[in-house]
C-alpha cells in the first residue's frame, strides 16, 4: 500500500511534516504512528535545516540505528514531497530544509485571502491604547526612534490582528529647558534663518541649534572654571545657562514673543518629523502635546491631595507615599507648584480618558531606562481612579547603542533617521543597478522599488532583535545587501 504525501498551505507546517513522517512510517516500515509519537522542533541555529524530526521513537519499527532511521525517512521525503528541498541527519535528529518555492507559494496564497488571519474588531471588541514615539521638539528622530516606532507601529498592528480596536497615540514632548536651549541659540546665532532660506528640514535645522547651543554652553563652563569656579558652579552660572532658564519662565508665564519663537519653530520640527514618519511607514490617530498635558496632570495631582491620596510637606511640595507597596516617596509638584515628568504623564493619561473613557487597556512603548518611572505611574493612576491604571502596560524595550556607545543628541553623536533612510535607498538602488535586475525598468520605477527594498531592510534589521534586548547598530551591516 502507497499512501500519499500531503502539503497543505491553509494548516500549520509543523501539523503537514508531522502527517507526512506517519505516512513515510508506514510506507517504509509498514508501522502505524500517531501524530503523538512525531516531535517537531525548530531546526537549532548551529544546524542545517529548517525543522528537526526526533528520530529515536521509531528505532523498534525500523529495527535499524538512528542515522540510518532518520536517513530513510529524509530520503522518502526528498524523493516523494517537493517541498523537501533537501535533509541531513545528526545522530538521531533528522534535519529537514523547506524549498523556496513552498515559502513563496504559501506567501502568494496568503497574499490573496483578504484578511487571511485576523480577527474582525467588533463594537464590543476591546479598546488598546498604545503610545509610541513620543519624540522631543528640540531635535530630529534618530535611530532610537526608529526602533521605538516600528515597535509600537507593529504591536498595534499586531493587537488588531487579534481583534482589539486600536488607537494608535503619540505625545510630543514641546516644552521644557531643551526647548528653550534651541529658541536661545536661534535668537544669539540664526539671524532670522528659516527652514524655507536655508533649504533645511525644519527638524534638522532647530536640531543644529540644540548641538549648537550645548557646544558654546561647555565653552562657557570651561572659561568659568578657568577663573576659579567648581564644575557645578560654572554650569549653574553659565550666561546661556541661565538665559535659558530665564526664557523658560517667561514660556511659563505666557510671553507673548517667546511664545511667538516656540510656536514657530515647533511647526518647523512637526512638518519635518511627519515627513519622516511618512518614510517610515507610521502614523498615529491622536497627537497629544505636553505643553497641553502639564496644566492637566497639576489639576489631578492636588484633586489627589485633597482626597488624601498625596501630602504635602513644608515647603509646599507635594509627594506620593508609596513604601506601602515596595517603593519610595514620589515628587508630584515642586516647591515652587512646577511640575515634573510624572505629573505630566498622569495629566496626558487624564486627557486620553477624557477622549476615549472606554479605554480597557493602556500600552505605553518606552525604553528600558524608563521601568520604574511606569510602575509608579501604574500605581499612581490607579490611586487616583482610571480603571485601567493598575493595569497599564510597559511595553519595555532595549536601547539602541553604536559600536562606540551611547546615543548623544547635544552632541550631535547620534545615527539621524532621515540620514539613515536616505543611505539605505541609494545603497539599495546602486545594489539594483549593479544586479541588473530592474534595467527594464524606468528610473523612476527603480527608485521606488528601491525604497521599498531598503525600507524593509531597515525594518528587519531593527525587528529582528528581540525588543528586551540591548542592541547594538552598525550602519554598514545594516546596509549590507
Amino acid at each position: 500500500m502507497h499512501l500519499v504525501l500531503k502539503f497543505n498551505t491553509q494548516m500549520n507546517i509543523e501539523s503537514q511534516l508531522s502527517e507526512n513522517v506517519i505516512i513515510a512510517l508506514k510506507n517504509l516500515y509498514n508501522t502505524d504512528f500517531e501524530a503523538k509519537d512525531i516531535q517537531i522542533q525548530k531546526t537549532k541555529k548551529e544546524f542545517s535545516g529548517d525543522f528537526t524530526v526526533i528520530v529515536f521513537p521509531f528505532l523498534k519499527a525500523s529495527k535499524k540505528g538512528p542515522e540510518q532511521t532518520g536517513s530513510d525517512i529524509g530520503e522518502y521525503l526528498k524523493q516523494n514531497q517537493k517541498e523537501i528541498y533537501g535533509y541531513n541527519v545528526i545522530k538521531g535528529f533528522l534535519n529537514l530544509t523547506i524549498s523556496a518555492d513552498y515559502w513563496l507559494g504559501t506567501l502568494n496564497e496568503i497574499n490573496h485571502i483578504a484578511g487571511f488571519g485576523l480577527v474582525t474588531p467588533t463594537e464590543s471588541s476591546p479598546l488598546v491604547m498604545i503610545e509610541y514615539s513620543s519624540p522631543n521638539t528640540n531635535k530630529p528622530l534618530h535611530l532610537g526612534h526608529i526602533r521605538n516606532n516600528l515597535l509600537g507601529y507593529s504591536l498595534s498592528k499586531i493587537m488588531q490582528a487579534n481583534g482589539n480596536k486600536v488607537i494608535k497615540t503619540n505625545i510630543v514632548n514641546d516644552r521644557g529647558i531643551h526647548i528653550c536651549k534651541s529658541m536661545l541659540a536661534w535668537q544669539i546665532w540664526g539671524n532670522g534663518v528659516t527652514p524655507e532660506s536655508s533649504g533645511i528640514k525644519g527638524d534638522h535645522l532647530v536640531g543644529d541649534y540644540y548641538v549648537k547651543f550645548d557646544k558654546e554652553y561647555k565653552t562657557e563652563i570651561k572659561d568659568l572654571m578657568a577663573q576659579g569656579m567648581t564644575e557645578e558652579e560654572a554650569k549653574a552660572k553659565a550666561p546661556l545657562m541661565t538665559s535659558a532658564q530665564e526664557m523658560l519662565r517667561k514660556w511659563e508665564n505666557g510671553d507673548a514673543e517667546v511664545h511667538a519663537i516656540w510656536s514657530m519653530m515647533n511647526s518647523w520640527v512637526y512638518a519635518g518629523f511627519a515627513e519622516t514618519y511618512k518614510r517610515l511607514g507610521v502614523d498615529f490617530d491622536k497627537i497629544y502635546y505636553e505643553s497641553e498635558t502639564y496644566l492637566e496632570g497639576k489639576e489631578k495631582v492636588e484633586e489627589g491631595l485633597a482626597k488624601g491620596a498625596f501630602y504635602k510637606r513644608e515647603d509646599g511640595s507635594v509627594w506620593a507615599d508609596l513604601t506601602g507597596e515596595g517603593l519610595d516617596e514620589k515628587l508630584l509638584l515642586r516647591a515652587d507648584g512646577t511640575s515634573v515628568y510624572m505629573t505630566q504623564d498622569i495629566g496626558t493619561a487624564k486627557l486620553r480618558y477624557d477622549d476615549y473613557p472606554q479605554i480597557n487597556k493602556m500600552i505605553y512603548v518606552v525604553g528600558n531606562e524608563q521601568n520604574y518611572h511606569f510602575q509608579v505611574l501604574s500605581i499612581l493612576l490607579d490611586k487616583l481612579g482610571f480603571k485601567w491604571g493598575k493595569e497599564l502596560v510597559h511595553f519595555s524595550y532595549g536601547m539602541v547603542e553604536l559600536p562606540e556607545g551611547k546615543m548623544k543628541s547635544r552632541e550631535g553623536t547620534v545615527v539621524d533617521a532621515d540620514d539613515l533612510i536616505a543611505e539605505m535607498e541609494q545603497t539599495s538602488f546602486e545594489t539594483s543597478q549593479e544586479l541588473g535586475k530592474l534595467d527594464n525598468c524606468t528610473e523612476e520605477e527603480v527608485r521606488n522599488i528601491s525604497q521599498k527594498i531598503a525600507l524593509g531592510a531597515l525594518k528587519y534589521f531593527i525587528l529582528k532583535v528581540d525588543p528586551r534586548k540591548n542592541m547594538t547598530f552598525n550602519p554598514k551591516e545594516s546596509i549590507d545587501f
